[in-house]
């Protein structure tokens, strides 16, 4: 097992979804089979658009030959697992280059930057975890160790020892700490949408500073929905209530939709803001995606 990065474009031809699964071709088995059981970063390039760098972590469950592409794998990713990055970290810091293992011995970057699928040291995974979901945050994870090689095919440009990974490690358990990714998950939906609720359109902050508005999943963590933003909505309580309940819903044109079974619809037109669609961020990746809202159509809103 060891940690490793796969690159992924929000723009990206394969068939992947990150909090599920990551499409891949045959040159990269080895690698991939060398996460399962360990975490991985997703990084999106820096010649994409607006790039997210490195951008979410998840845990690799298990690699299965693509059912549907038979010259393809997929890399399983096991449920629960998936975090957005609460800040996108970039390819390089204010110290330079943040993933240190593609530097070359003159410090250069090499050709392993360019690979689609590598092994990234413990120290440069706990650097950018670190840095992506903040590193005030006082129950992050620490990854220490030893280092030892490990066994796998080699990078493109011919380098030496593509696996180096850390013998001993501290279990990275916070990371599927319950607490912990609720937490980072509502900072994550209130900063995309800057504390708005999206169905009322209201942004109130009390004596506290403390915005009244919750972080709701579409499709709920009971039903397997995953800590993605695109699974994410900011809501009121009220709306929260609402939502969860089924007497308002979204289409995937994130048209406000009233339950014919609410006792005063009335009522609930009266708190939905005037455009009667959903107020939601500029980004793509950040909208409420539509496997999630026809989730949510299916099996909570009551028509």
């Amino acid at each position: 097992m060891g940690f490793g990065v796969f690159i992924h474009r929000s723009d990206s031809i394969y068939d992947d979804s990150p909090a599920e699964q990551y499409q891949f071709p045959s040159q990269y088995l080895g690698r991939v089979q060398a996460c399962v059981g360990d975490w991985i970063i997703y990084y999106e390039p820096r010649k994409v658009l607006a790039t997210r760098g490195y951008f979410a972590v998840a845990k690799v469950a298990q690699v299965i030959p693509d059912p549907k592409s038979p010259s393809m794998y997929l890399a399983l990713i096991e449920a629960g697992t998936y975090l957005d990055f609460v800040n996108s970290v970039p390819f390089n810091g204010p110290d330079g280059v943040i993933e240190r293992g593609v530097l070359n011995e003159e410090g250069r970057i090499s050709g392993r930057a360019q690979a689609a699928v590598r092994p990234i040291s413990a120290e440069d995974f706990n650097r950018i975890l670190s840095a992506g979901l903040d590193e005030h945050e006082p129950e992050l994870p620490r990854v220490d160790g030893q280092l030892s090689s490990h066994s796998g095919d080699g990078f493109e440009d011919g380098a030496q020892a593509p696996f180096i990974f850390e013998q001993e490690r501290e279990r990275v358990t916070q990371l599927s700490s319950r607490i912990v990714r609720s937490r980072l998950f509502r900072r994550l939906v209130l900063q995309a949408y800057d504390k708005r609720c999206a169905i009322t359109g209201s942004k109130l902050i009390n004596g506290g500073g403390r915005a009244e508005v919750d972080a709701a999943h579409i499709r709920p963590v009971e039903a397997n929905g995953p800590d993605i933003i695109s699974n994410g909505i900011a809501l009121s309580g009220t709306a929260h209530w609402m939502f969860d309940r089924g007497l308002i819903s979204l289409t995937d044109e994130l048209e406000i939709v009233i339950s014919r079974q609410a006792n005063d619809p009335d009522g609930v037109r009266s708190v939905i803001n005037r455009t009667g669609r959903a107020i939601v961020p500029s980004r793509t990746f950040e909208r409420p995606h539509p496997r999630f809202l026809q989730w949510h159509r299916e099996y909570c809103f009551k028509h």
